[in-house]
């Protein structure tokens, strides 16, 4: 590792802290701990990635996804304070339905090094959308209770309702994947084609890489915010 770029890219963390604290925000210490909390999961995955590389039998890449799976689900419990058991069954929905489609179109393979970060970082999306779309979902049905009882009142099932909140609040959690597409190669080089530029390797075959990955994402964020909002209508109307 290259320790010393790390300690000389940590002024990048104590300025936004600095400023925050002087401004009175408060939430410099959560900067810090989160910077550091990151750096720490950061080295430990490097560690786990050089031994679960070396794995040759598939059916072994199942207790990883599955780890992630339920870890991101505590995490999505964590954020919206709602049901685990939605969450979990929303993330492994949507990363099952894009895995396999990736892998049947052979955009990805069953090697280590490919099968596990696509996963993570399908895992990844999906979380973020999901909650999303349950905080949107549980605002929109606390903002509009007027609308929801006006429905009512004119003979609509609740449901057909909530079928409306359930359309905005998959619309505004797609919000950033569009933004992204918009903006993606004009304002921003992203991630993945950075990564490989570094690492040498051609313009093109970069951007290769990173267009499908784009396109990935874009169905891992309407699964995730589709099977949460459903999971989470469902609770509602029963």
């Amino acid at each position: 590792m290259e320790f010393s770029l790390i300690a000389m890219s940590f002024i990048l963390v104590l300025i936004p802290s600095f400023i925050t604290y002087k401004l009175k925000i408060g939430i410099e210490k959560e900067i810090l701990k989160n910077s550091i909390r990151a750096l720490l999961q950061l080295t430990a995955l490097g560690f786990i990635l050089g031994f679960l590389f070396k794995i040759k039998n598939p059916l072994l890449y199942i207790p990883i996804v599955l780890f992630m799976l339920l870890y991101s689900s505590f995490i999505a419990k964590k954020r919206t304070n709602y049901s685990y058991k939605s969450a979990f069954l929303s993330l492994t929905f949507a990363t099952t339905i894009i895995l396999l489609i990736m892998i049947s179109l052979k955009i990805i393979s069953l090697k280590p090094n490919e099968f596990i970060p696509i996963s993570g970082m399908i895992i990844g999306n999906a979380l973020n959308t999901y909650t999303l779309t349950i905080e949107r979902l549980k605002r929109e049905i606390t903002l509009q209770k007027e609308l929801i009882e006006a429905f009512i009142a004119i003979g609509a099932k609740y449901s057909d309702a909530l079928k409306i909140m359930q359309r905005e609040a998959i619309k505004a959690a797609l919000i950033p994947v569009n933004n992204m597409l918009q903006t993606i190669g004009v304002v921003a080089i992203p991630g993945i084609t950075t990564g490989m530029l570094l690492a040498g390797a051609s313009p093109l075959k970069a951007v290769s890489y990173q267009i499908v990955i784009i396109y990935m994402l874009v169905s891992i964020n309407l699964f995730s915010s589709l099977f949460g909002s459903y999971f989470y209508i469902r609770q509602k109307i029963k």
